[in-house]
């Protein structure tokens, strides 16, 4: 059954509104993507085998134009090559981070190997990885300036943050949000990873507490606050259940020692949870908000949701982030 299809069924069950569907070219749209590494090739899993290959159309034109290239040097390389089993691919749109994962210690010869290599590229930064040890070769973060509507900003990422993996649905996705906001007073924001809703939705609102548990995506995203000079974002390292137990006064938290939660006025709650949906405790945080924003990887956790939040869909889009597959990625005013 047509994935499309088959989720407008199953949400008729909570709504008669009619989604907008946005769908991705099924080439070069990823702008992460990730490989096995095998017999000298690159490989990935295509209707349950897996397939090798020296190139595929799937990523961002700046990450095909790479592997090829890469990969030659690999194969040529014995210290590069052995034991190499993934290879992992970011891009900024320019700029391309490279992450090489091996089953072995890394030695200073494969570091010296390796630093010629990313010598011979202009826009190429590798991060070589094994078990408790990374050895980063150019640079590690990268900044992408994304651009959608009137509005640009900049954002860092690296490998070891989540980011929205589609080049052409992100700035949709962006405005299908601002398009829809009214009444806007101060924003709390959950699983805001390194700020890709963050930024650049600072300014539809007076100020923005953003939360998130992982150190590394907190770190860049208060960097990018900084490039993009945003002086209404506040963030903090707390995981979900702790931002809730943080505004319920239940717990104190060194971590918002900076911060007077008191002085915030929230209107809007925006959450973008992993594909396991929404914690109990955060279903019942969000009952305090009159507008929520719900961003979701799995149709199937958001439905459960949905019945658990009692609240009325607004509006909702779907997003084909990974074109050809199973996967959808949705967007709902609540």
């Amino acid at each position: 059954m047509n994935k499309f299809y088959k989720f407008c069924i199953e949400l008729k069950a909570y709504t008669d509104i009619k989604p907008t569907i946005h769908l991705s070219p099924a080439t070069g749209y990823r702008a992460r993507s990730e490989f096995g590494f095998s017999k000298d090739s690159y490989t990935m899993v295509k209707d349950g085998k897996k397939i090798h290959m020296n190139i595929s159309s799937i990523p961002h034109s700046s990450i095909q134009e790479i592997m090829p290239k890469l990969l030659f040097k690999i194969k040529k390389s014995e210290i590069m090559n052995k034991k190499l089993f993934q290879i992992n691919f970011r891009s900024s749109g320019s700029n391309v981070l490279a992450t090489l994962i091996y089953h072995r210690p890394l030695q200073d010869n494969w570091t010296a190997e390796t630093r010629e290599i990313q010598n011979s590229f202009k826009n190429l930064s590798i991060v070589g990885r094994s078990k408790k040890q990374k050895i980063l070769i150019g640079e590690q973060d990268l900044e992408l300036t994304c651009n959608y509507d009137e509005s640009s900003f900049k954002i860092l990422q690296n490998d070891l943050v989540f980011f929205q993996p589609n080049f052409y649905l992100y700035p949709l996705m962006l405005l299908f949000i601002t398009n829809q906001l009214e009444k806007t007073k101060d924003l709390l924001e959950l699983y805001c990873g390194c700020g890709g809703f963050t930024l650049p939705l600072a300014s539809n609102f007076n100020k923005v507490f953003a939360t998130e548990s992982n150190k590394h995506s907190i770190r860049l995203l208060s960097q990018s606050i900084k490039i993009n000079n945003l002086l209404n974002i506040q963030t903090a390292r707390l995981s979900d259940d702790e931002t809730a137990s943080a505004l319920a006064n239940k717990r104190l938290f060194k971590r918002l020692e900076h911060i007077n939660l008191q002085s915030y006025e929230f209107s809007h709650i925006l959450v973008d949870p992993p594909r396991a949906g929404l914690s109990e405790e955060t279903i019942n945080l969000s009952k305090q908000f009159k507008h929520m924003i719900y961003i979701s990887c799995n149709p199937e956790t958001f439905l459960k949701d949905i019945a658990k939040l009692d609240r009325k869909i607004l509006s909702i889009g779907i997003f084909d982030q990974f074109s050809n597959t199973n996967h959808l990625e949705i967007i709902a005013f609540l």
